[in-house]
């Protein structure tokens, strides 16, 4: 197993630690994506626009209750995914994602903060509005989910159902533009969304110290899925924190407690503890492991640390093949049409750039992995290829699947130490609690430093506004 903070050995192939990112040339990419970006638009088709549409929904649907004749109802986008992408035109329309638009946000904001350029930060500031605007309606707080209606081994999650995999993203998101200006309107939506991770997810006791949370707020569309049990301990740890509330900590905890109990012994996670989908991928392996560094990074946990180091052991083994390229799966639920797939590249980077110098392996493949994003990936029209297919590439732009990822990533990696000293310093100070509850915590309130630039005029709004 890796050990944490361990060198490379003498004489090894591990990069050291200490390796110099080609930040000129990630730089490069992300203003030529920036490019692409203006000209394309943002809203998009996605991986599953093949299923979005009436006639995709019910082959998916019977699928999923008549194994064999729904092979035959699903073949022909299955035939299409792998062969002929770009007829995902025919299925179903482009759209906009909430998800993407808080990804685009948030490296909007870190692009910002590293070239100290206002037009970054108004960017971030125009898909905040944009979010602000695409709330899930019917519900008391702010929330976010899919815009189609979602085929699901448990049944249809209908368009516009708040899912706790999407929420979070957001969360950081408006958090990002409190760090700049301190606005009191981020601080409202923060604490909005806040109480709907706390009010609006069923709990289920799995131990004496830990629950599994629904994935909705309807516990019959999913239970026991590890990556969104993941997300919700993050978000209301950080919540927690930041407004000093100890009702978020508790549910945080159990949740938390939930994800580490259901660690295997070799270090993996399934996709869920349901004793049906068993599959062990690469993209969700990396949604646990952000999940827990961002909380050991915010509460100095432990028990984080060592499901961290187990978990990192079984991902640079299990989902790299032998040139140090991710693999989609190490345990696949059933017969894959792509060699490779552009999620997998960016949560590698995002959780690498969080993990930096902790491990000599995956820092060494970070290196190999960019290398891959800046020369084979992107596209000369800024834009990254989707997926490596059995035959070629699917080159249809998806925003959600994930040129935005890929995007925020990128930058995280141009602004990731700033942010990794940031959460290191607010964990060495200390959090302080004695003030009222509901308001943001005075370490949340030192987060306003932005270094970007912002004109006289704005400048002064926005000191009115916090005050």
């Amino acid at each position: 197993m890796l050990n944490r903070l361990e060198p490379a050995e003498p004489g090894s192939n591990v990069q050291s630690r200490t390796a110099v990112l080609p930040k000129e040339k990630v730089l490069e990419a992300v203003l030529r994506f920036v490019q692409w970006l203006d000209h394309y638009g943002e809203v998009s088709y996605d991986f599953q626009s093949f299923y979005a549409g009436p006639y995709g929904q019910s082959a998916k649907a019977l699928y999923y209750r008549k194994r064999l004749i729904g092979i035959l109802a699903v073949s022909p986008m299955v035939f299409c995914e792998a062969f002929v992408p770009s007829a995902r035109r025919l299925f179903w329309k482009p759209q906009r994602f909430p998800i993407a638009d808080a990804h685009y946000a948030m490296g909007f904001f870190f692009l910002g903060k590293v070239l100290e350029d206002e037009q970054h930060y108004r960017r971030a500031l125009h898909f905040l509005e944009i979010l602000e605007g695409t709330r899930c309606k019917g519900y008391d707080h702010y929330c976010w989910g899919y815009p189609y209606n979602w085929e699901t081994l448990r049944g249809t999650i209908k368009e516009g159902t708040p899912l706790i995999t999407t929420v979070p993203y957001i969360y950081e998101a408006f958090k990002e533009a409190y760090k700049v200006d301190c606005g009191k309107k981020w601080f409202q939506v923060m604490r909005s969304i806040a109480e709907h991770a706390c009010r609006d997810y069923k709990d289920f006791a799995t131990s004496l110290s830990a629950s599994t949370c629904s994935y909705t707020p309807d516990p019959e569309h999913s239970l026991s899925v590890i990556n969104a049990n993941a997300y919700r301990a993050f978000l209301l740890t950080s919540a927690a924190l930041d407004f000093s509330e100890e009702k978020y900590r508790k549910i945080a905890e159990r949740n938390l407690n939930f994800v580490i109990e259901c660690q295997n012994p070799d270090g993996s996670w399934y996709y869920a503890n349901d004793g049906k989908r068993h599959f062990i991928d690469h993209f969700h392996t990396c949604f646990v492991l952000k999940a827990l560094a961002k909380i050991e990074m915010l509460t100095g946990d432990r028990r984080c640390t060592k499901a961290i180091e187990r978990g990192i052991a079984y991902y640079v083994r299990n989902l790299f093949d032998e040139r140090g390229l991710p693999r989609p799966f190490s345990r696949p639920p059933r017969l894959t049409v792509y060699r490779r797939e552009l999620y997998d590249y960016a949560e590698c980077v995002n959780l690498a750039i969080l993990l930096r110098g902790r491990f000599p392996e995956l820092d060494a493949i970070l290196s190999i992995v960019l290398n891959q994003i800046l020369t084979v990936w992107q596209k000369s029209d800024g834009s990254f290829r989707s997926r490596q297919l059995l035959l070629g590439w699917d080159d249809t732009p998806m925003h959600r699947w994930a040129q935005s990822q890929m995007f925020r990533s990128l930058c995280f990696l141009l602004h990731g130490n700033i942010m990794k000293d940031a959460f290191v310093a607010q964990r060495c100070r200390g959090f302080d609690s004695e003030h009222t509850r509901g308001s943001l915590s005075t370490s949340t309130r030192r987060m306003c430093n932005s270094t970007v630039h912002l004109s006289r005029e704005q400048s002064r709004s926005k000191e009115k506004e916090a005050s």
